[in-house]
């Protein structure tokens, strides 16, 4: 028999090429616009409205219409700057929330990668538990701090004192302000560490385990292979969930405003939000609480994208 020739399918022209590339985009395109319209509707409008507000003299006879709204131009961000309790806060604030994410990160992927270890059973129980703190209510889970380092019925003051710690007997954790700023971290860290823990354990079963496998071949410790071959994979996974714990703990109020009692003893556990709440409603001045938030939103843009230009640096 003679063997017949395979046909040869001849390559696109680059003109086609061009073509399809033209109509996925304009598919891509068709697709997007629907949740290009909600971002606008939930997202920038809401964002240009704090930005006039911020503006204008603002206050409760202006909400109302008893008063005419003033435009006061850039005063509201001047009065801000040249005021001194707000660096003193907005310090207290990066330093908490850099607290609050590195506490966050590592103990979520300390988890995910205990999980990836464990045997089946184990595993789901340390999913379910987490899943159950991940769940919790906000100020359900503050409550539920509050009462376990309560001054007088709390379970921890009774733990330590059985201990041999008499001290701690009466002890109060929100007075002192650490002490109320790290009982706080400690929540933070206890509802936000499972979507860590999820996203990163779902990195590390993803990667084969071909991979780990020649590390080992060719020498590598447990370290090594850490460092130089698992950690470059989960970088992008990483990076999300470092940005999303960022957001999520920079702006931070419940916590803070249920388990300091809006924000300590003299204003001493004050972070951003819980001064711009003071400012716009305690205070009748919504024009510089959204100067805040204005403020508040520049500095995790400039963050975030400091963050990712930092990542593909280490690339």
């Amino acid at each position: 028999m003679t063997a017949q020739p395979t046909p040869v399918t001849p390559a696109p022209s680059p003109r086609r090429a061009s073509r399809v590339r033209r109509g996925d985009g304009r598919a891509a395109l068709r697709y997007l616009i629907p949740a290009g319209v909600v971002l606008l509707a939930l997202l920038v409008y809401p964002i240009y409205q704090l930005v006039v507000i911020s503006l204008y003299d603002y206050g409760q006879p202006q909400a109302s219409g008893a008063a005419p709204l003033v435009f006061l131009g850039l005063d509201n961000y001047a009065k801000l700057l040249s005021d001194p309790r707000f660096w003193d806060v907005l310090v207290t604030t990066i330093v908490f929330a850099g607290v609050c994410v590195a506490g966050t990160v590592l103990v979520g992927t300390a988890l995910a990668v205990l999980a990836g270890r464990a045997r089946r059973i184990p595993r789901t129980l340390l999913f379910l538990a987490a899943l159950g703190a991940w769940a919790t209510p906000t100020i359900a889970g503050s409550y539920v701090w509050l009462f376990l380092f309560d001054q007088d019925f709390g379970l921890v003051n009774e733990v330590f004192a059985g201990l041999g710690f008499g001290g701690m007997h009466g002890h109060s954790w929100t007075f002192d302000r650490y002490s109320a700023f790290g009982l706080v971290a400690g929540e933070i860290i206890w509802c936000s560490f499972p979507f860590v823990m999820v996203t990163m354990y779902a990195g590390i079963t993803a990667i084969p385990r071909e991979v780990v496998e020649a590390a080992s071949l060719d020498g590598a410790s447990a370290r090594r292979t850490a460092t130089s071959v698992l950690l470059p994979i989960l970088r992008p996974i990483l990076t999300i969930a470092t940005i999303q714990s960022i957001i999520w703990d920079f702006k931070v109020f419940t916590q803070i405003y249920v388990m300091t009692n809006g924000g300590g003893v003299a204003g001493q556990n004050l972070v951003l939000n819980v001064y711009a709440y003071q400012k716009a409603f305690a205070g009748e001045e919504y024009g510089l609480g959204a100067a805040i938030g204005v403020v508040m939103t520049v500095l995790l843009l400039l963050i975030t994208a400091l963050y990712v230009r930092a990542q593909r640096g280490v690339r």
